[in-house]
Order: structure tokens, then C-alpha cells, then sequence
């Protein structure tokens, strides 16, 4: 198990001001972080590359597609716009040395058309990652895809529809990951989900039902740690929360009161709980 803290809990980009960040979580711990990459040009993530390297810290990747890059879109400029996105991401991660990027860049997030998605939305989705996944391969990077819970999308919402997409992209860059918080509110059992996805499992984010500090919540962890353990997963554990330091990102996580008291008592105590239970 490699572990990571997802760096949204502080920023949605980072800068030279979070570098004293990266030097408690290490301190802590952590044996990575998880940047989000929603803007930039790959030449302006180097000295964050500079810094990884001098505080000792690998790193992952999240990234998001807009209505402006949907990549289910009707419109094949729209769906163009999603694969230079995706492919300058891909730059940005080989820039940071990344080894996994994740989140849901299947569709739009926060976009709904009033119904389930369509074999056509899959399709054009699917195309487009693969397109995208061909260039992660040249630049030796995994792409694991997320689903999300039915509020925050419609395109990608259970283990099953994700392990689909998986196949229907048919790429071995191309991979799905797994969250607990969308599975508690998802799927029926998380260890079934858990095995549903292990074959093509690339990358799990450990959050809490209400998001705040892992362990002090209703997820049942119990069984999902078993069954990770039962599929032999060994990869990128990283713990993910939110709260309301950054508005935007509270107003699109529905953050609208404070979760834990304070990010270090998430990563700290986030940490513990996750080391002690991990593996049992």
C-alpha cells in the first residue's frame, strides 16, 4: 500500500505557498499526495516536481471534464476540446512524475440530461478516452476512471457501469478506481463492489460518508478493507475529504458545514485509522 492525501482539502491548484504543506504530510507520513490538476500548461508544474522530489513525496493526479469539454457530448468540437484537455493533462503528469491520474473525466460533472446515460453518450465517452489513454501510455501513466454518485453525475454512478466503460475503452492504460464514499451511497454492499471492480482496479480513495475525517463515519469499513484485502490490492491509498476552505469547491461538494475539527485532525487521525485497519 502506497498512501496519498488528496490535496482538494487545502486547493484546487497548487502553488509555491502550499510547499509547507507537502513537509507536515510527509512528516505525517504520507508517502504521496494527490494534485489537482483542473488548469495550467505542463511548464508551470515544475517547481511543484521540484518540490515533490525535495520533500520525498510521489504524487497522483485528479482532473475534471467541463460542460465546455464534455466528453459525451453531441458535438464533436466539444468532444475535441475534451481529448487536448485530457492529453495536456497527461503532459502535466509527466511533468509531476505522476503514476495514476484519477477523478471522473468521463462526462461533465455536474451536468445531468434528465436521464440515464445513452449507448451513444458510452460510446462517445468511451472513443475519447481511448484516444486519450494512448498518450498515458507513451508517458508511462494509468488512468483510472471514477464513478460518482448519482447527485454529482449520470454518465458513471456504480462499479458495474464503471468495469463496462473499462472494457469498452479496451486499453491497458485505462483502468477505474474506487471511492468509498460514492460506493456508500451507490452500491448495495462495498466488498461486492469491491470485487466487481478488483480486476481492473487502479486506485482507491478512502472518504467518509460526510466526507470529514475516515473512521468517524457510517461507511462500513470493515468490510471494505476486507475485501481489499481478499483481492490483493496494493496500490495508491489515498484519503480524500472536503470542507469549506475553498467556496467553489464546497458549493460543488455540497459542503455547507464544517466535517472534522480541523485538516489535521483528517490527515492525522485519517492516517492512523486507515494504517491500523489496512490489512487485517
Amino acid at each position: 500500500m502506497k498512501t496519498g492525501m488528496n490535496l482538494l482539502l487545502w486547493t484546487g491548484g497548487v502553488t509555491a505557498e502550499h510547499f509547507p504543506l507537502l513537509g507536515k504530510l510527509k512528516a505525517a507520513g504520507f508517502d504521496g499526495v494527490e494534485l489537482p490538476v483542473f488548469g495550467g500548461t505542463p511548464a508551470e508544474y515544475k517547481p511543484i516536481r521540484a518540490e515533490l522530489d525535495k520533500q520525498g513525496l510521489k504524487c497522483t493526479t485528479v482532473t475534471i471534464l467541463t460542460k465546455e469539454t464534455n466528453a459525451v457530448s453531441p458535438d464533436a468540437a466539444v468532444r475535441r476540446k475534451a481529448v487536448e484537455w485530457l492529453k495536456t493533462v497527461v503532459e502535466i503528469n509527466h511533468v509531476l512524475g505522476s503514476e495514476t491520474l484519477c477523478g471522473p473525466y468521463h462526462s461533465a460533472i455536474g451536468e445531468f440530461s434528465g436521464t440515464g446515460p445513452t449507448a451513444d453518450e458510452l460510446k462517445r465517452s468511451a472513443d475519447v478516452l481511448r484516444e486519450v489513454a494512448e498518450a498515458a501510455k507513451a508517458a508511462n501513466l494509468m488512468m483510472a476512471i471514477e464513478y460518482l454518485n448519482r447527485f454529482e453525475c449520470y454518465v458513471l454512478t456504480t462499479a458495474a457501469q464503471a468495469v463496462a466503460l473499462v472494457k469498452a475503452v479496451g486499453h491497458p492504460n485505462f483502468r477505474t478506481m474506487y471511492d468509498t464514499f460514492h460506493a456508500h451511497i451507490e452500491e448495495k454492499d462495498q466488498a461486492a463492489a469491491i470485487r466487481t471492480v478488483a480486476p481492473v482496479l487502479a486506485h482507491v480513495h478512502i472518504s467518509e460518508n460526510d466526507r470529514g475525517t475516515p473512521g468517524t463515519g457510517q461507511v462500513n469499513w470493515d468490510s471494505a478493507f476486507k475485501a481489499f484485502k481478499e483481492v490483493g490490492y496494493d496500490g495508491w491509498v489515498t484519503i480524500e475529504a472536503f470542507g469549506r476552505a475553498l467556496p467553489d469547491l464546497a458549493a460543488a461538494t455540497k459542503v455547507w458545514r464544517d466535517l472534522f475539527p480541523s485538516p489535521e485532525d483528517v490527515y492525522t487521525n485519517g492516517l492512523a485509522f486507515l494504517k491500523s485497519r489496512w490489512g487485517r
